[in-house]
C-alpha cells in the first residue's frame, strides 16, 4: 500500500506540474513498473487510485491518458478525534460503552454490501473533552479484512485512531444528516431527548472489502472551524 501510494503521489505531481498534460497518454504500466522498481500490480493499483480521483482515464487497449478538464474528486483523510480535542487545548479521554461480535441488520448490510446477518464487531464509544462528551460513535468493523483486529481491545487506543493507523483504505463514502436525539444518544451525550444533533455516516473499503461503517454523533452546538470544516467536507 505504501509503495502504491508513493507511485500515485509522483504521478499526481507530474500531472499537476503539467509534465504530463491533459489528453496525453502516459507510459504503460510495464514501463512505470521498471521506472519505480515495483511490481506491475502495484503500479496498476496506484493508477487506479488516480483514476478514482478523476485524473486518469484508463481504457483497455487504448492505454491510460490524463483526463481533459479533470473534475477532481475529494481526497479523504479521516481525522483522529484525540488530536482534534488536544489541538483545542483540552484533555482527551474515551469510554467503550459496548463491544461484541453481532449480526449486522439490514440497513448496515446494504451500506457495506454484505449479506444481512453476517457477524461483525459492533462497537459503541464516547469521546470526551475535559471530561465532557465530545462525540459518540456507533461502529461496525469487518474482522475479515482488518488484520490484528482480534488483539485490539479499543480501551487504551480508541477504534477511530487504531483503524486510521492500522487499516489503510482505498475508498470512502460519507454523508451528513440531522436527527433528534433518541434516549440513548441523549444519555451518552448528556443532553435532552429530542435535541437536534449533527450526524456523520462514514464507510471505508480496501481491496478486500468493506472495513468499517460508523455513525458519528456530535455534541449539540458543535461547529466546524475553517480547517476542520474543510477536513470534514473535502476530506472526511
Amino acid at each position: 500500500m505504501r509503495k502504491a501510494q508513493s507511485i500515485a503521489d509522483e504521478v499526481r505531481r507530474r500531472i499537476v506540474e503539467l509534465k504530463w498534460r491533459e489528453g496525453e497518454r502516459i507510459p504503460d504500466e510495464a514501463d512505470l513498473a521498471v521506472e519505480f522498481s515495483a511490481a506491475r500490480a502495484t503500479v496498476n493499483k496506484a493508477l487506479q487510485v488516480l483514476a478514482d480521483e478523476g485524473l486518469l482515464d484508463r481504457r483497455r487497449r487504448a492505454g491510460t491518458r490524463v483526463v481533459v478538464n479533470p473534475v477532481r474528486k475529494a481526497t479523504f483523510s479521516i481525522p483522529i478525534v484525540r488530536e482534534q480535542v488536544e489541538d483545542a487545548g483540552l484533555i482527551y479521554s474515551h469510554r467503550v460503552v459496548a463491544q461484541r461480535l453481532s449480526p449486522i441488520p439490514g440497513h448496515i448490510a446494504v451500506r457495506l454490501g454484505l449479506p444481512e446477518g453476517e457477524r461483525l464487531v459492533h462497537l459503541r464509544a464516547v469521546h470526551y473533552a475535559d471530561g465532557k462528551p465530545y462525540q459518540l460513535e456507533d461502529r461496525w468493523i469487518n474482522p475479515h479484512v482488518v488484520p490484528g483486529l482480534e488483539h485490539a481491545g479499543f480501551r487504551d487506543l480508541n477504534a477511530n485512531e487504531w483503524l486510521v493507523r492500522n487499516a489503510p483504505y482505498l475508498r470512502a463514502e460519507f454523508s451528513f444528516s440531522a436527527e433528534n436525539a433518541d434516549r440513548r444518544d441523549a444519555r451518552l451525550l448528556q443532553t435532552r431527548q429530542g435535541q437536534a444533533l449533527l450526524i456523520l455516516h462514514r464507510t471505508t473499503w480496501n481491496d478486500l472489502g468493506p472495513i468499517t461503517t460508523v455513525r458519528v454523533v456530535f455534541q449539540p452546538g458543535h461547529s466546524f472551524g475553517a480547517d476542520e470544516g474543510r477536513d470534514q467536507a473535502a476530506k472526511i
